[in-house]
């Protein structure tokens, strides 16, 4: 129940006065947020609209490229994060190559057997890492696979091309880790 009180002379009821004056309120809020649009013509909002789309359109470019990045990057630690290990490990394969190469003739076949068996277990381990051997038989040689290490001369071959391998190169997945050490022929 609303209250008539006498104020002036006039009757007035309380709530009436409230809500016109919330009314009025929202009118003069509404006209101010209309002015502030009736300031931009029809070809700034537009202009506006499509500056807006083309910031996000970049946005979007930048997230994908980050995302992208970053995906590539993993990749790499993925198929690369072992190769220091592998890179240490290739003198415990040149110490079992030596050791066949090397073998007194005393050794029981059972032990160079072992041996190469060792060997061929290890070679096919560093297979299932992407690891490769550089073992450039009749190549040219190629100074981003092979380390030259002198010149020899012979009639047999071309000059350029690789004569002796001192020690094989390797290869983790196309990456030279080590290069080849070969002479190469110049006659």
């Amino acid at each position: 129940m609303t209250k008539n009180k006498k104020k002036n002379g006039l009757d007035t009821d309380s709530s009436v006065v409230e809500d016109s004056i919330v009314e009025d309120k929202e009118d003069i809020q509404s006209s101010d947020e209309n002015e502030n649009l009736e300031t931009l013509s029809y070809e700034e909002l537009f202009d506006k609209s499509e500056d807006l789309e083309k910031a996000l359109l970049r946005a979007n470019a930048d997230l994908d490229n980050a995302i992208k990045r970053t995906r590539t990057e993993v990749e790499k630690a993925h198929k690369y994060g072992v190769e220091k290990l592998l890179h240490d490990l290739l003198p415990v394969i040149d110490n079992l190559e030596h050791a066949i190469l090397n073998l007194s003739t005393d050794v029981s076949k059972k032990d160079k057997e072992g041996i190469e068996l060792t060997l061929k277990s290890f070679e096919s381990t560093l297979d299932k890492f992407g690891m490769i051997p550089i073992y450039p038989v009749n190549e040219e040689f190629n100074p981003e696979k092979h380390e030259a290490v002198s010149m020899e001369a012979n009639k047999d071959k071309k000059d350029g091309e690789i004569g002796n391998i001192f020690q094989r190169g390797w290869e983790l997945h196309s990456r030279v880790l080590r290069p080849a050490r070969v002479t190469v022929i110049k006659n």
